[in-house]
This record gives C-alpha cells, structure tokens and sequence, in this order.
C-alpha cells in the first residue's frame, strides 16, 4: 500500500509499503523546509509543504462536522460550578476504565525490561521524600475535578501528591509506548517516571486523569532513577497553566510538590552532574494517550496488531464518541483530487473518521503555537498527543527576537528540526507516522491515510491564516502584508510578543506624517538604521491603507487586537528567576508568576516588569536554552 502519496518522499524519506523500514533504528528522515505560506518571506530551511497546500482549497473542519464543541472545552468555564458540591480528596469519583479496558503486563515489578502485548503496567510511586513541601497549585484544575480548594491546605497534602501516602480509590499504573525520536524509531519508551493515579469523574461525567511526574522507577525508566527536579517541574507546572490561558489546548498541572530529597542531575551533559531539589508535578489531562501508544504496538508485527485495534477502540469510545453513532445520513464524504476514484466515505470507518480528527486537532494546536511563538523543542512522536493537546513541556521557548530558526533545544541545535519554523512539517511528519501505523494494524486504507494528510495541511493554514489575521487586526487574509511583516521582524530580530502588542496602536490615519508612523512602534524597533528605518516606514503605511478600508474604529480594532496578542509570555528567563527563588525556598515568585499568566491578555498595572525584554543574563546557558536533563 502507498500511503501519503500526496506528501513528496523526500519529506516522508520511507515507504509506508515497509513496517520494518518505517520502525527501523537506521530511519533518518531528511525534513528540508521551505513552508511557502507563512515564511516563504526569507530563507532558512525547504520544505515540500507548499505543493500539498497549494493544491487544496479552503473548507470547514471535518471534526466540527462530527461534534459541536470546542477543543477549548474542558468545562472550567462552566457557570453551573458555582451550585456544585465541592469535594475532598477522599470523595473523588474515581474511575479505572484504562486499567479496566485495556490488556496489561502480568508483572508489576520496576525492574527495567521489555513489557510485551501490554499497555500498561501497575506500578507504585516509590519516590522518597523528607518533609514535602506544597510550592504551587491550581485552582482552576482543581475547580475541573470538583475538589474543594481548602484541600491545599489539609497537612498531607504534600504527602498525597508525593506518592508517599496512597490517595484513597487511586490504581497507579505506567503506561506503555514507543515513538520516534529526532526522526529515528527509538522502540519502547513509556512512563519513565510518571505513574498515573487513575481517572477522576465530574459531576458532568468528564474525565481527567491525575498522574504523579517524578514518582519513581517503572518497568520504563530504563536505567534512570524515575525522579524529576524542581527545575523542570516549576517550569512544566507554569507552562501548563500558561498555555491554557493564551487558549491553547494543553494539558494541565494540579500541583507542585517539593520532595525534600535531592536528585543527581548533569544538567549539560557535559559529565558535571550536581544535586538539585527534587519535586514532583501532578499533570492532569482527559487523557495522556500519545502517537506513541500505538505505534509501539504495530512495531511489533500482527501479534500486537489487535492491541492497536483494542486501543484505539478505547480511545474512541471514551474520548470520541461521536464518532461511534455516525451513520450514512451524516453524508460526510469527501474528494480525494484524484484522477481514480476520489471519494473518502467517513462514516464508514470510525478510524477514518478518527485519524482525520485527529490530525486537525494537531494541526490547530500547531498553528496556535505559532500565533503566540511557542516552541515545543521536543516534537518526538511519543510527545504528541491523541486529543491535539500539548504535551510534555521539556526544554520548550517562547520567541524573544523573531527567529524561525529558533530551537530551546540544546540537543536540537546540530540540525534544528524542531526550531519554530519547523514545527508545522514535523506536525505533518508525525501524523504520517500515526496514520501509517493505523494502515499497518489494518485500520484504514490508503486514500482514507491520505485524506488525513491533507486534512492537517488544510486545517493549519485555515486556522494560522485566521490567526494572522486577527494578530493584525485585519479583516481578511494579506497574505503579502503578513509575509513582509515577518521578514522584517526576522531581519531586525524584533520582539515577537511586545511587536504585536504595540502594533495595535497604530492609528488608521492615512494623514500622518512619515516621520511619526514608527513612533508607536518605537519600544520593539530598537536599534535601527534608516534603511530600515525606510522599510519600516514604507511596511507601516501599507499597513494603514489596509486598515482604513476596514471600517472598523481604531479602538475596536485595538480592544481585538489586545485580545488575541498577549502582553505576557512565559518566558525562560521570567521562569529561571522562579526557579531561583525557589531552590532558595522562597516560593513566592512562582505564585506570582501563575498569576500573572493567568491573564496574559490583561494589562496588569503594576506588572509591567514581567512583559520586559530578556536581559543579558537570560542568554546564558541553562536559561536561553536547556537540555532535555530534568
């Protein structure tokens, strides 16, 4: 079967005809990049991205045609919450339906090991801790569970979300999974040091599973140590949180714990480890099911290739279950453009209509992260969300000077392939990898694998050009306006964040005078000679031509504009002062800093300082740029 035929090989570099080849070790996709649609404006890599999209024309969300919800859905937004019972921790509803549904390893031992035709392996939190300490939570996680706030407070708190103490109803467990990892199949990887407590339901029967980031060793900690530091867990809990309130769907963060306990880390791999506080995160999400989860099963030839039949029918049925009740007179067929026959009929095949879902929800996620200049660092299959959440937040970077190349990524810096400008190809590279491995276990045909494909090219283009569109407080798409914008930004390594946020001050005036059109962009064009200068000036009254055929009022346009462009980000250096405070003990910065990323769109008055520019200390290594060591 020729899967993807739409993508040029030398984007895919495999045949999807060849499940060795697809999980061989020696696999080495060569990603050039030359994304035509949003950064055709200047060069860095080439992408084969162009010819797909080029060839497709805009039309609605096939997921929107299956379900009438938002991905921003979660229910914390509920006004119903106000009349609901809040519970203690020993009244959650917990349910087990992973453990319960799915097939699982006969041994609960640690010992580092292969686990076959399994997902899942019980497993307990076995981290130790000496006085545990309560750095930071969320009230609005806790809000989705239904849990009383006042139980922050309770004395083992810090105990319970340590896994030193068992949390009544909870059944821990280690989920099972491979992936590809910088584009090479790494084999079996799984929860190395995270162990799920179980699912809790709501009283509007939602689901989210609690699990427990640096608790110990499990079957897949290889030979690590199964621990995570305070480092990484205060920047995992704030990014969470973060990018839930810029709108970007995520997983969350309930807790954080310090454990009391050292943990050895070698921070740069450079063969000088040293002692860091160790803490643990408890990550919440409707589900934690990655690209992974299956592909480690069809990796594993037709005996496990039911197992990927058996999970994607839980996922499914828990998680899609619009999906399940489709019928022939939901008539959601689609044309191929191919000269053979060209109909995708979804509503014949559940796991069509799901691989489909699927790839849209990644594709929005993606075009979402590049609208606020996130950059995930770590885009390795095994990190990709089922659900299009975002997902393991590593050495991940927002934008500070416009750099498509950008990578936070230290072990990423040889090739870039998970830099900025990249991240919308390695979308599409790793929804082939999942569509092909549900063409290996049988589950969808070729046209159907390729109709996926083009569904995530269609769904971020529709999703970034309405994006960018918005960030400019236009009223329709400028595809030359936009692309000289961020040419000139790349050039002038102008501030992405601050850039959009002032340039909802420029006032629709056609009658003002050249040499004042730059002043309201005076803060983020620093440093500038007059040739640029000039090509600013010439790019700001194209820009007010565009505006003042809009008919829409300079405040309306600023109210809009304000409310998609944040004033703060989470940047790295905002969360190394954090970090910093609290080795020393102090946890207050963290507070403050949840906090403010609470209302990124807000003003603040008199948290002006936390929008500020990096300064020169934010550039040193450990800060600008991590590791993948946490």
């Amino acid at each position: 079967m020729q899967i993807l035929s739409k993508i040029s090989p030398s984007l895919l570099h495999t045949s999807s005809s060849s499940t060795a080849l697809l999980f061989s070790k020696s696999f080495r996709p060569n990603f050039p990049f030359h994304l035509k649609n949003p950064f055709s404006s200047y060069p860095i890599h080439h992408n084969r991205f162009g010819a797909l999209f080029s060839s497709m024309d805009s039309v609605d969300s096939v997921a929107d045609k299956f379900k009438n919800q938002s991905l921003e859905n979660d229910g914390s937004n509920s006004n119903n919450n106000s009349n609901k019972r809040l519970l203690k921790l020993d009244e959650l509803n917990w349910d087990h339906s992973f453990v319960r549904e799915l097939p699982a390893d006969p041994r609960t031992d640690t010992l580092p090991r292969e686990v076959l035709h399994a997902c899942y392996t019980k497993v307990l939190p076995s981290v130790e801790v000496e006085n545990p300490q309560l750095v930071v939570w969320s009230e609005s996680v806790a809000e989705l569970l239904e849990l009383n706030p006042k139980e922050f407070e309770r004395p083992d708190f810090p105990l319970l979300f340590s896994g030193a103490s068992p949390l009544v109803g909870a059944v821990p467990y280690a989920q099972n999974y491979g992936g590809h990892q910088f584009g090479m199949w790494a084999g079996q990887l799984g929860d190395g040091r995270a162990i799920t407590l179980g699912e809790v339901l709501n009283s509007k029967s939602e689901r989210w599973e609690l699990q427990l980031k640096g608790a110990g060793k499990t079957p897949y900690s290889r030979f690590a140590d199964g621990l995570a530091v305070l480092r990484s867990s205060i920047r995992e809990f704030l990014c969470s949180e973060a990018m839930h309130s810029l709108g970007i769907p995520t997983t969350r963060a309930l807790c954080l714990v310090m454990t009391g306990q050292d943990v050895t880390r070698d921070m740069f791999y450079d063969g000088n480890p040293k002692d860091e506080p160790g803490a643990i995160v408890c990550r919440v999400a409707q589900s934690f099911l990655r690209f992974g989860s299956y592909q480690l099963h069809a990796s594993r030839g037709n005996e496990d290739l039911e197992v990927v039949r058996t999970l994607a029918d839980y996922t499914i049925r828990h998680h899609f279950p619009h999906l399940e009740n489709m019928s022939k007179s939901e008539s959601i067929s689609f044309s191929t453009g191919e000269e053979d026959d060209s109909t995708v009929d979804l509503t014949s095949n559940k796991y069509a209509a799901w691989a489909v879902e699927v790839a849209e929800r990644t594709a929005s996620m993606i075009a979402r992260w590049q609208g606020v200049g996130f950059t995930h660092g770590v885009m390795n299959t095994d990190n990709m969300s089922v659900l299009g959440l975002t997902i393991d937040y590593g050495p991940f970077g927002f934008l500070d000077a416009f750099d498509p190349s950008y990578t936070p990524n230290t072990t990423d810096l040889p090739g870039r392939r998970y830099c900025f400008a990249n991240q919308p190809d390695i979308g599409l590279w790793n929804v082939a990898q999942f569509a092909t491995t549900l063409s290996t276990a049988k589950l969808l045909n070729e046209k159907e694998a390729n109709y996926a494909m083009e569904r995530y090219g269609i769904r971020f283009m529709d999703d970034y050009q309405a994006i960018m569109t918005k960030k400019l407080g236009l009223v329709k798409y400028n595809k030359q306006m936009i692309g000289d914008l961020l040419k000139h930004m790349a050039v002038d390594k102008v501030d992405y964040t601050n850039f959009f946020r002032l340039l909802s001050n420029i006032k629709a005036d056609a009658t003002i005078p050249d040499n004042q059109l730059l002043i309201p962009l005076k803060a983020a064009l620093l440093d500038i000679g007059i040739e640029r200068k000039e090509a600013w000036t010439s790019w700001v009254k194209s820009y007010i031509q565009e505006l003042s055929t809009s008919g829409v009022s300079d405040d309306e346009r600023k109210a809009s504009m304000n409310s998609v462009n944040p004033k703060y980000i989470l940047r790295n250096y905002l969360c190394q002062s954090a970090i910093d405070a609290a080795e020393q003990g102090d946890f207050g910065e963290v507070r403050r800093l949840l906090e403010v990323m609470q209302r990124p769109f807000d003003e603040q008055p008199g948290m002006e300082k936390y929008a500020r520019l990096p300064p020169a200390w934010a550039y040193r290594p450990g800060v600008g740029m991590l590791s993948c060591s946490s």
